[in-house]
């Protein structure tokens, strides 16, 4: 497609579109920044006969800017915002019904899998959790009953990659809807509806926020049958964020594409010194030529990202959790995606609801820790990991 034929926020860079996604300036007022609607409801001059909004729960100008946004940003037509990034997936699986199944990463947010396993298998809906590092294993797993491709890429915490375009030409060829877990992304390095996905999911918490401030999620389609079934769902659930984390999210997305581009820097710095450390035993970072799909990473991303995993040759609990404990500029938190860095413990926080088992068998040790890089200066967060490793 040409540009003449774009609209304009379609012809624009990346940069551009981060900035200017969703942003008119408020007709009454001239304010260059989309104010918060603090209202729980809106006047009517007469029943049904109103300006657009009814109910705060089912509208509200804040938010409906954040979502128009959020559309614009991943190249889709549809955006909508939730209350989190766990009420978002929750929407998703609200499609399903008793008796369908879901294909899923073996690789993912811990969150996300304590939702399949302990809310929705109660309700019938049966989850196959699969490799997808070869979208072919997911052809074993399909039947009459499969409605739900659900993925990840980059995974949490392992870094594995999985091809979007080879999986969303098998969930096309066989009818199932496909929806990626975009977080790890963002996207500034990837657009999944670009690649064939049907619905990108995002902890909107992490660096479309950026800042550590916000708990949020979105769900973002092009289908207009799909909006309205996820509108649905949204307005009739009622797991919506405030017009305050909206506004803030606005925010966060202005300054997307510089911090990721400071994220992406430090990651790879990073990632190659620690694997240069002799203390080190493996660092999981999709930017190493020789990680496992990196020429699909390579393709289907922009850049590498600042998130990444690493073991000790000590691979001893008690190790890990020293290097965990002496971290001064790495805070030892959950979450990701902020402008500080981070240093985590799967096994015992954002992974803990994985049985121990599973969490082995998929090669998420106990003495595994991943990092969220952040925006500080390179060689001070290398020399924060240089007195904590030793």
């Amino acid at each position: 497609m040409s540009n003449d034929n774009k609209t304009p926020s379609e012809a624009w860079g990346i940069g551009t579109k981060l900035i200017h996604a969703g942003a008119e300036p408020d007709p009454s007022t001239g304010a260059i920044m989309t104010p918060i609607f603090q209202t729980s409801t809106y006047v009517q001059a007469a029943p049904g006969k109103h300006k657009g909004f009814e109910y705060a729960r089912s509208q509200n100008p804040t938010r409906k800017a954040l979502e128009e946004a959020l559309a614009i940003i991943e190249n889709g037509k549809f955006g909508l915002a939730f209350s989190s990034g766990v009420a978002a997936t929750d929407a998703v699986i609200k499609l399903l019904q008793s008796g369908d199944e879901v294909i899923a990463a073996n690789d993912m947010y811990g969150g996300t899998y304590r939702l399949f396993t302990k809310v929705f298998e109660r309700f019938g809906i049966r989850f196959h959790y699969v490799d997808m590092h070869n979208a072919d294993n997911i052809k074993n797993y399909i039947n009459s009953n499969t409605k739900l491709i659900w993925t990840e890429t980059p995974t949490n915490p392992l870094m594995n990659i999985v091809d979007l375009a080879a999986v969303a030409a098998i969930a096309k060829q066989h009818k199932i809807l496909l929806a990626v877990d975009n977080t790890f992304a963002s996207p500034y390095l990837q657009t999944p509806l670009d690649l064939g996905a049907d619905i990108v999911m995002h902890s909107v918490t992490k660096y479309l926020g950026g800042h550590s401030d916000v708990i949020q999620g979105c769900l973002v389609m092009n289908d207009a049958g799909l909006r309205e079934k996820l509108y649905f769902i949204q307005k009739s659930c009622g797991a919506v964020p405030g017009p305050m984390d909206c506004f803030l999210v606005l925010r966060g997305i202005k300054t997307l594409h510089v911090r990721m581009q400071r994220h992406c820097e430090n990651g790879a710095k990073i990632a190659h010194w620690l694997r240069q450390h002799p203390k080190v035993s493996k660092v999981y970072w999709p930017g190493f030529e020789d990680h496992p799909n990196h020429t699909i990473a390579k393709k289907q991303m922009r850049d590498f990202g600042g998130m990444l995993s690493f073991a000790l040759k000590d691979d001893s609990v008690e190790n890990a959790m020293r290097v965990l404990s002496s971290t001064k500029l790495f805070s030892l938190a959950e979450s990701l995606g902020g402008v500080e860095s981070l240093i985590n413990h799967p096994a015992s926080m954002t992974h803990a609801s994985i049985p121990r088992e599973e969490r082995m068998k998929n090669g998420l040790t106990d003495s595994l820790m991943r990092l969220s890089v952040g925006i500080e200066d390179a060689d001070d967060l290398i020399e924060d990991l240089k007195q904590a490793i030793g």
